[in-house]
Formats: C-alpha cells, sequence, structure tokens
C-alpha cells in the first residue's frame, strides 16, 4: 500500500474540564500556599504528610489534620549528582524522604546539600518556600540542611 492510499487526518485531542482538589488535597494546597504544612491523622493517630482522603490500612475516610512543622529529619536519601533540565535544583541535590516534626510518614522531597558527603540518614533539613506561592507542591522550593550543613 502507497502512502497516497491511506486516508489520515489530523486533529487535537483536548481535555475541556478541570479537575478539582477536593477537600483533603486542597486544605493541603491552601496550606502550602500560606506557607504551612498540613497532614491528617489516620486512625491508629499516625499523621500522614501529604494528607490521603483514606487511612491506607482501614480504607476509614479521614477528615482531622494537623499542622506539622517545617522541620524534619532526612529518612532516606539519593544523590543526584547531574540534574536533568526537569529537576526542581540546578546544582546537585538529593531526593529524600523527609519525617517532618508532628508527622510519622515521611514525604519525598529535594534537599539542596553543598556536597553528597554533608548528608546523612537522621540529617535536620528546613523547608525553603518559593518567592511566590500559589498552592503547589513546588511552593516548597526544597529542603536545606539544618544550621547550614554541619
Amino acid at each position: 500500500m502507497s502512502a497516497a492510499d491511506i486516508l489520515s487526518q489530523d486533529f487535537e485531542l483536548g481535555f475541556t474540564y478541570t479537575r478539582s482538589t477536593g477537600p483533603i488535597v486542597g486544605r493541603f494546597l491552601t496550606g502550602l500556599r500560606d506557607r504551612q504544612i498540613f497532614g491528617i491523622r489516620a486512625s491508629d493517630g499516625r499523621v500522614i504528610v501529604p494528607p490521603m482522603e483514606y487511612d491506607p490500612d482501614t480504607a476509614e475516610a479521614l477528615s482531622e489534620f494537623v499542622q506539622v512543622a517545617e522541620q524534619g529529619a532526612i529518612v532516606s536519601w539519593c544523590w543526584v549528582a547531574q540534574p536533568r533540565a526537569a529537576h526542581p535544583l540546578d546544582e546537585p541535590f538529593a531526593w529524600a524522604m523527609i519525617r517532618l516534626d508532628g508527622a510519622d510518614v515521611p514525604m519525598i522531597h529535594c534537599v539542596a546539600a553543598p556536597a553528597e558527603a554533608s548528608l546523612a540518614t537522621g540529617a535536620r533539613v528546613q523547608a525553603v518556600w518559593a518567592p511566590e506561592t500559589r498552592g503547589f507542591i513546588s511552593d516548597i522550593s526544597h529542603f536545606e540542611l539544618a544550621g547550614g550543613g554541619n
């Protein structure tokens, strides 16, 4: 079959709707816009950050928000020596599991550090807010080592 025998039509597929983040994720994102971090209390008392609509163990609906600190500890991490264009930082950094003070479940975010050797499990970190916050996870620009990375 030649190219002339094949029928084709260019088209653009669009999604002409918006999606609500809902009351749980919406409250979390509104908190970020206001430079506050919220988790949610699970059925067993654990605080989950970011918050979830349902308890991951019992499937019970959750609704008790808990404000947690902007500081926490690194639980685990992976160094990125050569960031790519889509990464949040231009300089080498770490992806880290960070358990914020007041939370029981760690969240993933990036940590700016002067060198891989300056990072360790248990190291204390502090959130660095974006200059302008809009209600996105990127409102936390990144985390940095607390106390200047000592």
